[in-house]
């Protein structure tokens, strides 16, 4: 296999699924050589995700659990209400911002309905519909391929759609937060796109509730010295927060 992202993703789930792997197992199922298996696995116990063990590595954190939108507009609705009204504080006439996919920043798009002279891109097709008869917003889409669990766009459709626009905050949602690996996602293209969303903006604002915390997920978007501003709920711990303002990090409890 020569995609070596696609073959670490497989790794990680037969982690998942058995607890642990040898060494000599992996390299016959993948085809390739005992040095690139253990590359393999030093680069996935560097996440936090396993444990090396000699001849092979066994199961230390499992990552979150992927949901459907739907599911996920249920999970704690009342703390991404209150996020996504603090966030939407942060939006002010004339500006431009890019909002990513998820049930939190879909809270924020509820609230930016009312706002005037702002345009907005967004890769989810919920937020979109959100804002599409909105009459003070001008919406662009990235277009892409559709992550139908989470309704939003990626690919290369969608991040060359970002190559000729400079936003002045993005809004990003994680799967996971820890405070070594970084902000974090379940599906690596969305990873991909978000990464290239951190590159297009000049403020970064991640919304999330406090149950993402500590957790990672497969593949990073960004560390989290990259963050500018962290809007979450006063469930957040102590040393979470004290670890995010020792990195710069602004903290806003809604």
């Amino acid at each position: 296999m020569r995609n070596t992202r696609q073959r670490r993703q497989r790794i990680m789930q037969q982690i998942v699924e058995i607890g642990s792997v040898q060494v000599g197992d992996l390299v016959e199922r993948y085809g390739v050589s005992a040095v690139t298996i253990r590359s393999d696995l030093n680069h996935l116990e560097s996440q936090g995700l396993i444990s090396r063990s000699h001849g092979g590595a066994r199961l230390l954190r499992t990552p979150p659990q992927e949901h459907g939108i739907r599911e996920k507009d249920s999970l704690n609705q009342p703390l991404k209400d209150a996020i996504g009204k603090a966030a939407s504080r942060l939006v002010k006439p004339g500006d431009n911002i890019i909002i990513d996919s998820g049930s939190t920043t879909m809270a924020l798009a509820r609230y930016l309905r009312d706002h005037r002279d702002i345009t907005v891109m967004t890769n989810g097709l919920n937020i979109a519909w959100e804002l599409a008869s909105a009459p003070g917003i001008t919406l662009r889409m990235t277009g892409g391929l559709l992550h139908q669990p989470s309704l939003s766009l990626h690919g290369s459709q969608a991040e060359a759609s970002l190559g000729s626009f400079s936003f002045d905050t993005l809004f990003l949602g994680v799967d996971g937060l820890d405070l070594q690996f970084g902000l974090t996602t379940h599906h690596e293209p969305e990873a991909s796109l978000n990464h290239r969303m951190v590159e297009r903006a000049r403020r970064i604002v991640v919304l999330t509730d406090s149950s993402k915390f500590g957790k990672v997920g497969l593949h990073r978007i960004a560390r989290l010295d990259a963050l500018h501003t962290l809007i979450t709920d006063d469930r957040i711990s102590s040393d979470h927060r004290d670890g995010l303002q020792k990195l710069g990090v602004e903290v806003i409890i809604a």
